[in-house]
């Protein structure tokens, strides 16, 4: 079917390396900011807020940040390039967990500071796993995301000194990623524990990922929202093309095919809805929102297609993107 939308590079995904060339890196400071908690925290609504702008999708499905997501804010002399994780996984051992698992820890030990992220007031086996991770020699920041969902905030105080006493955290910062006072707080507090050096992108560069990539995880992201919980995890987008074509009509077109990956034909029923309104609408909205992005029209074509077991086979999860 033909909407109109882009999709996402899905190549396995590198540290950022310095590509700057600053002739005067005098008084500039930049470094990695590790973003890393269990699943469904608001670690992607996080990194949204702190870059200002919408390049890790969200949803309320567990699993929806799969990719090592590089967002980067420059303030003033200071750029923090912020690495967002998916979510450590411990409930099932799929090679797809298994390949998620290993983008986190090969994050937490490759940064200058990392943000601890949990919901303020809880704390789970699952936080406990990711802890349990984290190195002793990097600082480490506890964000208690979530804060206005908390009625009491006198409550907090006593959590907070049994989360002290978990890890030695360098800093608690109870926040809500819905106001800009705190985001504004989190990249100040970030800024104290980054080296100084050049910067490793541009002033006005978002994201180290492409467009292509973003495209991708668009399309996977209204997905996810528009089936719910209904359609398992193992679902994946793969772009099968993204050509920029020229137009007399329009300053940039881009024309991009997407292929859904579901595991069973129930899925790709679920996928397609009746009369193919669902996937109509998954096309739609991500077309909508990537024109936006892109600043361009967008022409999104999106099929459905049944690979049994994808997730629990190694070699097709990498032949998928993932590391």
């Amino acid at each position: 079917m033909n909407t109109e939308g882009e999709s996402p590079e899905q190549s396995p995904d590198a540290m950022p390396e310095q590509t700057t060339a600053t002739a005067d890196a005098a008084g500039q400071r930049c470094g990695l900011v590790a973003i890393v908690g269990k699943p469904n925290v608001g670690k992607s609504t996080l990194l949204n807020a702190l870059v200002g702008q919408k390049i890790s999708i969200t949803s309320r499905k567990a699993q929806t940040t799969r990719h090592r997501i590089t967002g980067v804010r420059t303030e003033g002399n200071t750029q923090c390039v912020f690495v967002d994780t998916p979510g450590f996984q411990t409930r099932h051992s799929s090679a797809l967990n298994r390949s998620l698992n290993r983008t986190v820890t090969g994050v937490i030990g490759d940064v200058d500071v990392v943000l601890f992220v949990v919901e303020a007031g809880n704390f789970t086996l699952g936080d406990a796993k990711v802890l349990s991770l984290l190195k002793p020699d990097i600082p480490a920041i506890l964000v208690a995301n979530k804060l206005d969902l908390v009625h009491r905030r006198g409550e907090l105080a006593p959590w907070l000194r049994d989360m002290q006493q978990r890890h030695p955290f360098a800093e608690f910062m109870p926040v809500s990623a819905k106001q800009p006072k705190d985001i504004l707080r989190v990249l100040e507090v970030c800024a104290k524990y980054l080296p100084e050096q050049a910067w490793f992108y541009e002033a006005d560069e978002l994201t180290d990922k492409s467009e292509r990539f973003m495209a991708g995880e668009m399309v996977r992201e209204k997905l996810f929202r528009l089936t719910g919980d209904e359609l398992p995890y193992t679902s994946t987008v793969v772009i099968d093309k993204f050509d920029e074509e020229p137009s007399p009509k329009f300053k940039r077109m881009v024309r991009i095919a997407a292929t859904i990956v579901v595991e069973r034909e129930g899925h790709k029923a679920m996928v397609i809805g009746e009369g193919g309104e669902k996937l109509k609408r998954i096309g739609t909205e991500a077309r909508v929102e990537l024109e936006q992005l892109f600043d361009a029209k967008v022409f999104l074509e999106i099929f459905v297609k049944v690979r049994s077991g994808w997730a629990d086979d190694e070699a097709r999860v990498r032949s998928f993107g993932y590391e």
